[in-house]
């Protein structure tokens, strides 16, 4: 039967190459997951993108029936899913983490909740403090999936915080109209209620072979949060601090939060920079504009330079385009679109 098997290998970027067999037609992911193959994932359905990689040989296609957020002309380059995709001959893929990274499998863990507090018109800051005996280590950038108690329902949020904080975690959640969490939030929660997380997921991360590179972020509304997460950890390692831009931005001024936490850590980190937008009713010491007409010529100074986006997809496009106007490389933009759910 051996034989049979197409063989796949998946080249990580800290150089580690694994190899695994699929059968004819069998789903990619489902293999590599059954090998132990430290591969990142998460919705398993074609919409999240966790599991995206670049096909370098052979030829691998979208199984039939799937559906896969990815576009056309991103498939004609060889970007692929892994977990709707089917080889048709042994195949290779370059995966753009390393194999440490993919190593943490997602489990269950149960927190208290230890604080709620309204940070802004629409933006709630939850600190939750893990079980005893619990842990739940994550990249900065990753996300987990919080069940909403008494739906049932999950919502994805990224740490505002750093493993340097663990068994405490905390997360800034927007609130919406009718939304699910945000319901619990105004209305239900309580301090030491029980809350079930799973995680981490995600391939969203602070790159590590890119840390001591000029860093530029661009944040829209709570997609600030995993941004904090990087610049902390960033501030948290040793050696000396690369460049850093903040380009963060909401609708409104009376809509932004943690402007404080951006200020302190502009005094801790002098390589720090942070340029507060808003859409309408700028006041004094405000951008009007977007995070990304805040971004201007000069801001690129290395070819080198790294950028990390969250929020909404018309930003995250429009950064990436003026990133790369700007002089960014396409492959050192890394980006999580911040999907409201209700």
């Amino acid at each position: 039967m051996n034989e049979q098997l197409h063989q796949i290998t998946l080249n990580f970027s800290d150089g580690v190459s694994r190899t695994f067999g699929v059968a004819p037609g069998g789903n990619i992911l489902d293999a590599a997951l059954a090998s132990e193959m430290p591969v990142l994932y998460q919705c398993r359905s074609g919409g999240c993108s966790s599991c995206i990689c670049s096909l370098a040989e052979g030829e691998a296609v979208t199984q039939p029936g799937a559906s896969t957020s990815l576009l056309g002309s991103e498939y004609e380059a060889g970007q692929r899913l892994l977990c709707v995709s089917q080889a048709n001959t042994d195949c290779t893929f370059n995966l753009g983490y390393g194999s440490e990274v993919g190593a943490g499998a997602a489990h269950e863990v149960h927190a208290f909740v230890d604080s709620v507090e309204r940070i802004a018109s629409n933006v709630m800051r939850v600190t939750l403090e893990l079980a005893d005996g619990e842990w739940m280590e994550f990249l900065p950038g990753q996300f987990m999936q919080i069940v909403v108690p008494g739906l049932g329902v999950l919502r994805s949020y990224s740490p505002s915080s750093t493993q340097a904080i663990l068994p405490k975690m905390e997360f800034l959640i927007r609130l919406l109209p009718g939304g699910a969490m945000s319901g619990f939030l105004e209305n239900q929660v309580e301090v030491d209620q029980v809350l079930t997380l799973s995680g981490p997921y995600g391939a969203f991360f602070l790159r590590e072979e890119h840390k001591r590179a000029p860093h530029i972020f661009v944040a829209g509304g709570t997609g600030l949060a995993p941004i904090l997460s990087m610049i902390d950890t960033l501030r948290q390692s040793g050696g000396r601090k690369p460049p850093m831009l903040l380009s963060f931005g909401c609708a409104v001024p009376e809509a932004l939060f943690s402007l404080d936490d951006i200020e302190l850590r502009k005094q801790w980190l002098p390589t720090l920079e942070a340029r507060i937008c808003v859409d309408r009713e700028a006041t004094e010491g405000l951008h009007l504009g977007s995070p990304v007409s805040a971004l201007r010529e000069g801001d690129v100074t290395s070819p080198d330079t790294v950028a990390y986006l969250c929020g909404p997809q018309p930003m995250i496009d429009a950064a990436t385009q003026r990133l790369i106007e700007l002089g960014v490389r396409a492959e050192n933009i890394f980006a999580e679109q911040f999907v409201a759910s209700h």
